[in-house]
C-alpha cells in the first residue's frame, strides 16, 4: 500500500532546535504536532518544562537533545542532561555520540560515552519508558566508521540510529540510511534527520530503511509539499 502524507505523522518527530527558536515558535511547534499528532516534538532542553505541559493532555510526546551539536561534552555531563530532562519531562533523548572519539578509533570510549547515557535514561521513580536515539553524524564519517558505530549502539540496546544532528555540512542521505539499516537489522530504529524538507524527502529516507524522521517541516511533509515546490521557491 502506498503511503499518503498524512501516513508520516506517526513516524515524524517536529522539530524546532535553532539557537534563535523563540517561546512564541516553540509553542507554534507543539500546536502543529498536536494539530496534526505527530510523534513528538523534538525541542532544546531549556524548552522540555514548557513543551511537557502544553502536550500534557495529548499523544504527542516530549523529545530533547543531549551533548547537542557537537557530541563533545563529557559523559557525565551528558547523562545529567538526559537525567535532568527525563525529569523535566521528556519522554525522548536524542544524544549526540562522541564524534571525535569515532574519527580517532577509540570505540571503547564510543561505547562507555553511549552505554552511560542509555543508562541514565533509567531513571529513579520514573515508570514511564524512555526512548534512546544516538546520532551519529554521519557527514563526518566513513563507510567502516557508521558500520562500528551502529554495531555498538545496536549492541547496547539503544532504541535508534540517527543520522544527523542538521548543524553538520551534509544531513541524512539515502545512501547512509540504508547502510545503517543493513548494519542493525530491524530490532534497532533508524531515524532520518538533516535537510528533510518535503513529502519527497520524507519518502525517500523511508523507501532507503528509516522509520522515523525528524524534520522541522512536519507540516509540509505531512500536507504533502512536493520536491519540485521547493525547487520552484528557491528559484523564485
Amino acid at each position: 500500500m502506498a503511503i499518503k502524507p498524512k501516513d508520516m505523522a506517526k513516524m515524524l518527530d517536529h522539530t524546532i532546535l535553532k539557537p534563535d527558536a523563540t517561546i512564541q515558535e516553540v509553542k507554534k511547534k507543539c500546536e502543529e504536532a498536536k494539530e496534526y499528532d505527530f510523534v513528538s516534538v523534538c525541542v532544546n532542553p531549556c524548552y522540555v518544562p514548557l513543551a511537557t505541559k502544553l502536550l500534557e493532555d495529548s499523544s504527542v510526546k516530549v523529545c530533547t537533545v543531549v551533548g547537542f551539536p557537537l557530541g563533545g561534552s563529557i559523559t557525565e555531563v551528558k547523562a545529567f542532561e538526559a537525567k535532568n530532562a527525563i525529569r523535566n519531562g521528556a519522554q525522548e533523548i536524542d544524544m549526540v555520540a562522541n564524534i571525535s572519539a569515532i574519527k580517532s578509533g577509540e570505540f571503547g570510549v564510543v561505547h562507555d560515552d553511549i552505554k552511560t547515557v542509555v543508562d541514565a535514561t533509567k531513571v529513579s521513580g520514573v515508570t514511564r519508558e524512555v526512548i534512546t536515539k544516538v546520532i551519529i553524524e554521519t557527514c563526518y564519517l566513513t563507510k567502516e566508521e557508521i558500520i562500528k558505530t551502529s554495531e555498538i549502539i545496536k549492541d547496547i540496546g539503544a532504541d535508534f540510529v540517527k543520522t544527523s544532528t542538521g548543524f553538520g555540512p551534509e544531513g541524512a542521505t539515502k545512501e547512509n540510511v540504508g547502510l545503517i539499516r543493513k548494519t542493525v537489522g530491524r530490532p534497532v530504529g533508524v531515524k532520518a534527520a538533516g535537510g528533510i524538507r518535503n513529502f519527497d524527502d520524507a519518502l525517500d529516507m523511508l523507501d532507503a530503511g528509516a522509520n522515523r524522521i525528524g524534520s522541522s517541516s512536519g507540516v509540509a511533509i505531512v500536507t504533502g509539499k512536493r520536491r519540485e515546490e521547493d525547487e520552484e521557491e528557491e528559484e523564485e
